[in-house]
């Protein structure tokens, strides 16, 4: 189990902030930390590497106790066992790629190396440089050597946010698939609902440096909200007339749609202003194009 009470007051760009974060979670599992920014997500996952010392609270990890204010156990960030992946990959620029990787493994564990490196599939590229790397094989090695140090607790903080929607899917499969693989308790920050719903078994859902929900994908987003109306969100493109008629071109996702507005519709709409666009009653039409 990883048992996590920990208290800190902090001062955010919205104000003081005073996170007091309660959660139970099963080891093996893929835990999402899903919140608004300025929430605290990222400031629990530096609380749980030790790279941030809370103001109260306990910290036990794999019947571990990590931190204990009460008392005064604070184990350092290089004696826990944690791998941790930032957005910025933040590898060593004069190491080789399987230089990086190594680097959390003890010297002698070649073959726990090449395992890595075949899990990641750098294989072929092992012995480049990452100023020759694309973001996704960047990515991938940062995953690697987090690994490297066989982690009870895996922290990844939005990863794969900086990744387009095709390799960020592909990054997604990859990081479910060695979850699984190596059985990691693996605990993720992210603000994207489709990831959330492919990698996570539970969901810890914060608003105001506090868990407010916790549980499944489905329990958290979906509960409750199966209705005849569909509401999505939208970025708006341009707005131009034809005729009699607005037609508002909007980004939803990966896709750019037009759609016919009114006058009353345009009259505060500019372009880059973020929408909700709803309809009343509809019965759609699922089609799979993925296959």
């Amino acid at each position: 189990m990883i048992d996590i009470a920990l208290r800190k007051s902090l001062k955010s760009a919205a104000g003081q902030l005073d996170l007091d974060i309660r959660a139970i979670f099963d080891t093996r599992s893929f835990v999402t930390l899903f919140g608004t920014s300025g929430s605290g997500k990222t400031t629990i996952l530096r609380m749980l590497a030790g790279l941030i010392t809370p103001d109260s609270g306990k910290l036990v990890v794999a019947g571990q106790t990590w931190f204990d204010s009460f008392k005064r156990i604070n184990i350092p960030p290089q004696e826990r066992a944690i791998g941790i992946v930032f957005q910025d990959y933040a590898l060593f620029p004069n190491l080789s790629v399987r230089q990086n990787v190594a680097y959390g493994a003890r010297k002698d564990d070649t073959a726990w190396v090449d395992e890595l490196i075949d899990l990641a599939g750098l294989g072929a590229l092992q012995h480049r440089f990452p100023e020759t790397l694309s973001g996704g094989q960047k990515q991938r090695v940062a995953l690697a050597r987090a690994l490297a140090k066989k982690p009870a607790l895996l922290l990844l903080d939005e990863p794969l946010s900086a990744l387009d929607a095709a390799l960020r899917s592909q990054l997604q499969d990859d990081l479910l698939r060695i979850h699984e693989r190596l059985g990691l308790t693996t605990l993720l920050v992210s603000h994207d609902l489709g990831e959330v719903f492919k990698l996570s078994s539970r969901v810890l859902r914060l608003d105001a440096g506090r868990i407010t929900h916790c549980g499944t994908p489905s329990e958290i987003f979906l509960k409750q909200r199966l209705s005849g109306k569909l509401n999505l969100r939208a970025q708006v493109l341009s707005i131009r007339r034809e005729e009699v008629i607005h037609v508002v071109s909007l980004l939803i996702g990966q896709d750019i749609i037009d759609v016919i507005a009114s006058d009353d519709e345009v009259a505060e709409l500019h372009s880059g202003d973020i929408i909700s666009v709803a309809t009343k009653t509809v019965s759609p039409f699922l089609l799979n194009i993925s296959r």
